[in-house]
């Protein structure tokens, strides 16, 4: 029995039943849960499948609506690459899709952040081969990783990473984006373009079907980012420091 006074706090409550074995309702504080839940509710809620919409947070559920959400967002991608004969599916969208619909209000998931954040890793890589001489090696499957080659990735990844968090607009899956470049597997500057292209095709399903499934999903600049703008903008001017803050207040003082 704990004495009086006792400062530990009481324990947290419980998780739903379920949530720790793979099935059940889904705790909030569960990694699975949250914004997943949400997008999954919105979509069955618009579909009318009031069967779904009554389990939308179950573990079973979400996991095959993930599946089915991938599979749509990559599969009408690589139609159209096999259609253009475009490279308009790489390695790096996979994470980026799940960005999108795993935490679409996360700044990293926003347009800008997603689109500012791949541009970055493409030019910042095909730099790379030019400061290397590494524009008409072929991509390093076939050649071997050679010193040129380890320079190329550590630099572009490096100025990816750095540029990104100048620009305020970290994309995690821009590192993957970047080595796709500096290591040749795509490496000429019409197809980086295409690159691009990709990226802009799924940033556009993702505003698509997050705004279907009712999420307030941006179109342009995090919600977070923009928030913190206007209550910039709307705070009062900072006291002077220092010296000036001394005469400021001596002066008060005389009158």
């Amino acid at each position: 029995m704990r004495a009086d006074g006792d400062s530990r706090s009481s324990p947290p409550p419980a998780e739903p039943w379920g949530a720790g074995r793979g099935y059940g309702p889904i705790s909030p504080r569960h990694p699975i849960g949250g914004e997943m839940s949400d997008v999954a509710r919105g979509i069955f809620a618009r579909l009318r499948l009031p069967r779904l919409l009554q389990r939308y947070a179950e573990v079973p559920v979400l996991a095959a609506f993930s599946c089915v959400n991938g599979f749509v967002s990559i599969g009408l991608m690589a139609a159209l690459a096999a259609v253009t004969k475009a490279p308009l599916v790489f390695p790096s969208l996979g994470p980026t899709a799940f960005l999108f619909f795993y935490t679409p209000r996360a700044a990293s998931a926003a347009p800008r952040n997603t689109l500012i954040g791949h541009s970055i890793a493409i030019a910042v890589a095909y730099v790379s081969l030019l400061v290397t001489g590494l524009t008409d090696a072929g991509p390093a499957i076939s050649g071997g990783v050679t010193l040129p080659r380890a320079l190329a990735a550590a630099l572009s990844l490096g100025l990816t990473a750095g540029l990104m968090v100048l620009a305020r607009a970290p994309h995690p899956p821009a590192g993957a984006t970047t080595l796709i470049v500096s290591l040749g597997i795509v490496d000429r500057p019409p197809m980086l373009l295409v690159l691009l292209g990709g990226v802009a095709l799924l940033t556009l399903q993702a505003i698509v079907i997050n705004r279907l499934a009712g999420i307030d999903y941006p179109l342009w600049a995090p919600r977070q980012a923009r928030a913190a703008a206007r209550a910039a903008d709307d705070a009062p001017p900072p006291l002077a420091a220092g010296p000036e803050r001394g005469a400021a207040a001596a002066v008060e003082a005389q009158r």
